[in-house]
């Protein structure tokens, strides 16, 4: 039976670790550590993302268990205390750094998205994560709450978080939607929190093509019906005019299976008008996006209670967010990432191959039959 490193080993090999400490060198606040390291610090946070460890006692203990296991990666010991003191005081942009690092490897060998389109394809949400106000008094909202709230610009291709960002709960999302450099020519999806006509003239003048619901109230000035034949479900395309942009828009009212209606308002006059409401639905794949990571990574209970405790936790989820896409692409494999996930819970510390791990094994033949 060939040699295999722990399941663990494995995995953090998709983090270059002389890339890792030029980072950790940029962003060091304070004296320097004697016996700890941001290296320590990051492994040990890995494990709680990836055992999806309860508190960070619990962290530390499992840590200890498994020490034995652990030297090979060039981990010191973890005292809780002093993991607690480094997730409060050294800055979280280390993580954010490293995330766009990954981000761009990820990138490299991500699948196209499933539309003919020669341009890139942006989903854009927000979520809200709630918080105890007295706990997080950083993290204002409401009266009586706090929260965070997570920007989320996913690219089609791949699903990879291309943007990101974390604002309290109070920031609306078209304050964090005007300050994107999308590319020319890319497509944008949003639903109708994002309306704002000075940001669709932008994007226009940007020569970036939008997709978005049209509000109720609307003030629209309708012209000609477009020319062609309309696809299953469209009911209408035409041209229109909305109060205080430039230039005429587009109107698709389209009808769904389920006898739903919508009305879509876009400035891609080139695509067909069934397209154009395919790329909406597209913009289902971000909620799932949010569902996943809030049910399998640890990003809605903290092990620290400061803003850059919590900033750090988040970066760090988000790194093995990518380092389970990167397995998948790169392995082409057909399970889930949810599959993944557990299935490193189960043998983050055994000493198995990572690939054939996420493989199904193929079943012997059984001799007995032979003889029937």
């Amino acid at each position: 039976m060939p040699h295999s490193n722990t399941v663990l080993n494995q995995v953090v090999r998709f983090f270059k670790r002389h890339e890792f400490e030029t980072l950790a060198r940029k962003h060091h606040v304070g004296q320097q550590f004697r016996s700890f390291s941001r290296w320590s610090q990051f492994t040990a946070m890995l494990v709680g993302q990836l055992t999806g460890r309860k508190s960070l006692r619990d962290l530390v203990d499992n840590l200890k268990v498994q020490g034995h296991k652990l030297y090979h990666l060039g981990t010191r010991d973890v005292p809780r205390s002093t993991l607690a003191r480094v997730n409060e005081e050294q800055p979280h942009q280390l993580y954010k750094e490293l995330f766009h690092k990954l981000l761009g490897r990820c990138q490299a060998i991500a699948p196209k998205n499933r539309f003919k389109l020669d341009a890139k394809l942006y989903l854009l949400d927000a979520t809200v994560i709630n918080l105890c106000l007295k706990v997080f008094p950083w993290a204002s909202y409401q009266k009586a709450k706090g929260a965070i709230k997570l920007h989320v610009g996913l690219s089609a291709d791949g699903y990879l978080p291309e943007f990101f960002d974390v604002t309290t709960g109070k920031e609306h999302e078209i304050n964090w939607a005007r300050l994107l450099k999308l590319p020319t020519g890319s497509f944008v999806v949003f639903d109708r929190g994002y309306t704002d006509y000075d940001w669709y003239q932008a994007l226009m003048d940007s020569s970036i093509f939008f997709v978005a619901r049209l509000k109720d109230n609307a003030l629209v000035e309708y012209f000609k019906k477009r020319p062609g034949r309309r696809s299953q479900g469209v009911l209408t395309d035409q041209e229109i005019s909305l109060n205080g942009i430039k230039g005429s828009l587009r109107l698709v009212h389209f009808v769904a299976e389920d006898g739903n209606e919508y009305r879509f308002v876009t400035n891609a006059n080139h695509i067909p008008a069934a397209l154009v409401a395919e790329l909406y639905k597209e913009r289902w794949q971000i909620e799932l996006f949010f569902k996943w990571i809030k049910q399998n990574l640890k990003i809605k209970a903290f092990y620290g209670t400061s803003e850059n405790a919590v900033l750090t936790q988040i970066w760090i989820a988000l790194c093995v967010y990518l380092v389970l896409a990167w397995l998948k692409f790169m392995s082409k494999i057909t399970i889930t990432m949810q599959q993944m996930l557990r299935l490193l819970q189960l043998n983050l510390f055994e000493r198995r191959d990572l690939e054939s791990l996420f493989k199904p094994t193929k079943a012997l033949p059984n001799p007995q039959l032979a003889l029937l």
